[in-house]
């Protein structure tokens, strides 16, 4: 039985700014951190050989974050634009978004241009976080959007 999301992983290339961003401009809290070299349990469960990488778990109000820094296997770069497939991005629900797109553009955080209303319901904005992954900032303004869907409803 699937009883709801747990967490979504980002791979970044400097796991100390990575870090750095996610605690203190984000506000997540580490709730476990790991060093793995050839860890047997971590090769078997993610599927590769060799395994050498930092992670940390980051605690969010209502779901949790793990960033990781391969070293080995050798990672490639795959991150994607907003409308490929996959992991394409990461959405953060906020209250204020132009004070959060402002105070996270001081953390290093590039946007696509200026926040974007989308009349009463919601206002969204896509961005980098430091090591170049791809953020949304979401803030839903209608309380007839919050009843439906706690996260995208902008159609």
């Amino acid at each position: 039985m699937i009883v709801g999301l747990h967490h979504v992983a980002i791979g970044v290339d400097d796991f100390d700014k990575a870090l750095t961003f996610y605690t203190k401009a984000l506000g997540f809290e580490v709730v476990q951190q790991s060093d793995f070299d050839n860890d047997a349990n971590a090769n078997l469960a993610i599927g590769l050989d060799g395994i050498k990488a930092k992670m940390a778990m980051l605690k969010t109000s209502n779901a949790f974050v793990e960033i990781w820094e391969y070293s080995s296997p050798q990672p490639e770069d795959l991150r994607s634009r907003p409308c490929d497939r996959g992991y394409p991005h990461l959405a953060l629900q906020v209250d204020d978004i132009q004070s959060e797109f402002e105070r996270l553009q001081e953390h290093g955080m590039e946007f696509v241009g200026e926040v974007v209303h989308f009349g009463d319901r919601a206002a969204a904005i896509y961005g980098r976080d430091p090591c170049g992954n791809v953020v949304e900032l979401y803030e839903i303004k209608s309380a007839e959007i919050a009843q439906l869907d706690r996260g995208h409803a902008l159609a």
